[in-house]
């Protein structure tokens, strides 16, 4: 028995939470043992652009933010469950990761 950690991080939080969910429930279905959706912390990015085009008046700031939303599984299973995992269909917008340990 291998253990997978499957890392996941994505801007949408309706898209990772659907794709976090398929996944345990892969898990759920081979019957391998899965510590698994923890969220870990979302990291906020914050640009701070001038409203105004020239250089006079008074300084005005308006802050974009692009929050990346993390989750963490972990999944002791054999090939079989580790290939139905990566059967999952992910969206281009969420980045997967998955690390082996023996």
């Amino acid at each position: 028995m291998q253990t997978a950690r499957i890392k996941l991080s994505s801007t949408s939080f309706e898209t990772l939470e659907d794709i976090c969910n398929k996944i345990v429930d892969v898990a759920e279905k081979t019957g391998a043992k899965h510590s698994g959706k923890i969220p870990l912390p979302t990291k906020k990015l914050r640009i701070p652009t001038r409203k105004g085009p020239c250089g006079g008046g008074t300084e005005s700031y308006e802050q974009w933010q692009m929050r990346i939303h993390k989750r963490l599984i972990d999944i002791q299973a054999d090939e079989r469950t580790l290939k139905r995992v990566m059967r999952v269909e992910i969206p281009e917008n969420v980045q997967l990761e998955i690390e082996l340990k023996g």
